[in-house]
């Protein structure tokens, strides 16, 4: 038997578990039992949410999380819960990921599609969120960063501890490339619609009809704006719109 002092403590979910020390093998490629079981006990410790991202209701987040399934299937894990919702990447402000960030305990894995799922923020927002990431010490896991895949199966503090840090740099740079593949399709967007108008053609976006006729509805109640926003998520501006039309409609 082990002496407790000799012990490696971990606290868990409110329990503190007592593990025996790793014993290090001359060949790496097979190492000990006690190292086996040591890293068995470590990854059934550790907990997995995937999160999932669309920027609207008519992207397939499914074929995403099929791929996540796949990913962890081939690499022995289970996901413990899933976090989805439809924001946009270039806001902070998304419900599903904090709640995730609230819920997970320190070396527990958020895995994600790819990098740009979790934002394509500015770079004050992206250091806040790295901020709260690196403060509770959550590892990312990207199916895009195949680095980052070895944070699933390592128990050894060092090469754990190296990881973390080549693949924090790694998550920098991909953020900086999402938020710039973001600015270049708004602004050749923005192009767009300019060129389009010069030509006569620009028609503007496709009214939604039946989000439209929900709105009208809601009003036709004596409903306020902020109840209608808080209902069903549309803007003020939309709302307002509506309302202008149905008051044109009355006179």
């Amino acid at each position: 038997m082990y002496s407790k002092k000799l012990l490696f403590e971990i606290v868990r979910f409110g329990y503190t578990y007592l593990l025996p020390p790793i014993c290090w093998c001359n060949n790496i490629c097979k190492p000990c039992i006690l190292h086996y079981y040591y890293e068995t006990i470590y990854n059934a410790l550790m907990r997995v949410y995937g999160y999932l991202r669309a920027s609207t209701k008519e992207q397939d987040a499914d074929r995403a999380k099929n791929e996540l399934i796949n990913f962890a299937n081939k690499m022995g894990i289970t996901v413990s819960s899933w976090f989805i919702e439809n924001e946009t990447g270039a806001k902070l402000n998304r419900p599903e990921l904090f709640r995730v960030l609230e819920i997970a305990e320190p070396e527990d894995i958020l895995l994600v599609e790819q990098i740009d799922r979790i934002g394509r923020l500015n770079a004050k927002d992206w250091e806040t969120l790295k901020f709260i990431i690196s403060g509770k010490r959550i590892r990312i896991v990207s199916i895009d960063l195949p680095t980052s895949h070895k944070l699933l199966d390592t128990s050894d503090e060092f090469t754990q501890r190296m990881l973390s840090a080549f693949n924090a740099m790694m998550l920098d740079m991909l953020a900086a490339i999402a938020r710039k593949d973001f600015t270049d399709r708004r602004r050749r967007q923005a192009q767009g619609v300019q060129k389009a108008k010069l030509q006569g053609k620009y028609k503007g976006r496709p009214e939604n009809v039946e989000l439209h006729l929900k709105i009208k509805g809601l009003l036709k109640d004596g409903k306020s704006y902020s109840y209608i926003q808080s209902l069903i998520g549309c803007s003020r501006h939309t709302i307002s719109k509506v309302n202008k039309r149905m008051k044109s409609d009355d006179m």
